[in-house]
């Protein structure tokens, strides 16, 4: 098959006028045959334990049955994980092959991703949203969804030639791989086998093993800490931090690579896994500066475990009070599938707490609540949470440390937010000042969306103009704030916020890969100025800070609603000998535009050059 075009990218808000529905899955969880065993923590409905005893025809049942009912549900309320017990499922004559929908997580509960082998595939394929879902095929809103902790061998039995010719993950942001060992054919992060235009704007891997991968249509990604046998294209914004078989940069933008040797601080994700005595336990890996390559060749991931009856199960019908007892007692928090409204702040106080999220576990704000407040201790680990704004106003979706107060973080254990995703509008009306505020020290960000969603259910507005009346009623002026020292951030996706999407204040920033779109529904250019500046960088770094360093970064514009519109820098940092940024770009979708780059350096992503970046190889 020749290789897949570099496409540029269409507005995502173009395609959607849909409102769609919801359908819920609801298995019991299996109880395989055999000697007894520890009991089965109560994990909710919506988690479903497979065990390797299991019909693979009933597996496939069950996944065929949660995909349909997931495959077009982007606004829904349905969460749900799958999770395999150590084991080998699916056969060479009978591979299980698995489509991966909305708010759904595949994970194996083994302690390393070889206890559990899938004999198949694991895939997410283009949505086709016009002509009856045969046209427009694409991966732009291919959100929220998890693979995690697993080895895949890729059998593709019964599938047609080119469905045939590799493991398709084709998605955009919210959407992680880690901890995956995958052999026996290719895989491919974009689907080239629907009819087109098969855009796509992802993503994130880390500590994985991967064969030969084509990126093809995939604008940016971040591949941290992982192996990979090889990789072909790459539309805007590639990077790799740590990973044994990455590409060279030195060609940059040509093709558009940026490789760091060693990823300078990483810390893995936690995994639910059950031990060699059928207890659940919780992995908690640990921190490490300047490392490559995954973390489980040579055994157990580094790092501490939990027992799961050191955590409390909560449900959605939990009342906060009840959760921040639990926690003010010592007790880690797992957040089941579900969507949790919160009217006062989940507070997490103790130093290495760990709050784990299931199958994409969202935390709603209600009354203008801050869902998830951090103190400013040391250890802190959220993972695999979502967090959307409600409709009243939150200062903060999430707040690590306060503005004012003592910090007692530490260097070598830092807080750490894995998988933590918000959102500001799309299945309800939603708003806060700020998504993300870290005021703490020595906390790492590892793969965070911030969005101000620029489509949702459509028809909440009562004004003519739904672009207008979304920039009035669906507002965030920041995505993220970093007040905070020694903060690193490795994946930082943030998208469509009124003011700054990103403000950094600390000293000693890293962002390694950092994506942003402009708003697309600015209504005048009145309504996008900063002072007398024509609109607002998509990353600033603080006036007063005298170190940072940014690779791969880039920022995007589509002002749809008036493509009159202009944007001075798509960057604005001081202009000190401590501030390095290495490998950015602005590029034009095809609506209004970025007149420079970064301080008044760069040409011009305009109407001129839709679809075609501008880089600096680096700044200053």
């Amino acid at each position: 098959m020749p290789t897949p075009p570099h496409r540029r990218r269409l507005g995502r808000a173009l395609a959607f006028g849909l409102v769609l529905t919801t359908a819920a899955v609801t298995t019991n969880t299996p109880v395989s045959a055999g000697p007894p065993r520890p009991a089965t923590p109560h994990l909710g409905p919506n988690v479903t334990i497979f065990d390797p005893s299991m019909p693979v025809s009933q597996i496939q049942a069950t996944l065929d049955a949660a995909h349909a009912a997931q495959v077009d549900n982007e606004m829904g309320t349905t969460r749900h994980a799958y999770l395999f017990r150590p084991g080998s499922y699916g056969t060479a004559e009978q591979p299980l092959q698995i489509k991966v929908g909305y708010y759904t997580e595949i994970s194996g509960l083994g302690a390393s991703p070889t206890d559990v082998v899938i004999n198949g595939k694991i895939e997410a394929y283009n949505r086709c949203l016009t002509e009856g879902g045969t046209a427009n095929c694409i991966a732009l809103v291919n959100f929220w969804r998890t693979l995690n902790n697993l080895s895949l061998s890729i059998n593709a039995a019964g599938q047609d030639d080119c469905r045939a010719s590799a493991n398709f993950w084709a998605v955009s942001q919210a959407v992680s791989m880690r901890r995956l060992d995958i052999s026996g054919g290719g895989l491919s992060l974009m689907d080239y086998c629907t009819n087109g235009p098969q855009y796509a704007s992802g993503g994130f891997i880390a500590d994985s093993r991967l064969p030969a991968t084509t990126n093809g249509s995939q604008q940016q990604w971040l591949t941290r800490n992982s192996e990979i046998e090889s990789w072909s294209n790459g539309v805007w914004n590639q990077v790799f931090a740590g990973v044994v078989g990455a590409p060279d940069d030195a060609d940059f933008p040509d093709p558009p690579y940026t490789t760091l040797d060693r990823t300078p601080l990483s810390r893995e994700k936690p995994y639910l896994f059950v031990d060699a005595k059928s207890k659940y336990q919780v992995r908690v890996p640990a921190a490490r500066r300047d490392t490559r390559g995954i973390t489980w060749a040579n055994g157990l991931t580094p790092g501490r475990t939990i027992p799961i009856d050191k955590f409390f199960v909560a449900k959605p019908s939990d009342p906060v009070r009840v959760i921040n007892a639990e926690l003010a007692r010592g007790k880690h928090l797992l957040l089941t599938p579900g969507v949790y409204d919160v009217a006062r702040s989940i507070e997490i106080r103790r130093p290495d707490t760990v709050v784990l999220g299931l199958g994409h576990a969202t935390l709603t704000a209600v009354n203008g609540a801050v869902p998830l407040d951090v103190a400013g201790v040391p250890g802190v680990v959220i993972a695999g949470v979502t967090i959307d704004a409600g409709l009243k106003e939150s200062p903060v979706l999430l707040r690590v440390g306060q503005k004012k107060g003592r910090h007692h973080s530490t260097p070598n254990n830092p807080t750490t937010l894995s998988d933590v995703y918000f959102r500001i509008g799309g299945p309800h009306i939603g708003k806060t000042d700020t998504a993300l505020e870290v005021n703490s020290d020595h906390v790492l960000i590892d793969h965070t969306w911030v969005w101000r969603g620029d489509h949702g259910v459509e028809g909440f507005t009562e004004g003519v103009n739904g672009d207008t009346d979304r920039w009035r009623t669906n507002t965030g002026r920041y995505g993220a704030i970093i007040n905070g020292d020694h903060v690193t951030a490795t994946g930082l996706f943030v998208e469509h916020f009124q003011r700054y999407n990103t403000v950094w204040n600390g000293e000693h920033g890293t962002t390694i890969l950092y994506q942003n779109e402009l708003p697309y529904d600015p209504p005048t250019q009145a309504d996008w100025m900063n002072g007398k500046v024509n609109g607002w960088a998509g990353y600033k770094v603080g006036d007063r800070v005298r170190h940072h360093t940014l690779y791969g970064g880039g920022v995007y514009v589509f002002n749809q609603n008036n493509p009159s519109i202009r944007t001075e820098n798509g960057f604005e940092v001081p202009v000190r000998p401590g501030i390095r940024l290495h490998h950015i770009m602005t590029v034009n979708l095809s609506a209004g535009t970025i007149d420079h780059v970064v301080n008044g350096v760069g040409e011009a992503a305009d109407m001129d050059r839709v679809g075609v970046p501008v880089y600096l190889k680096r700044y200053p």
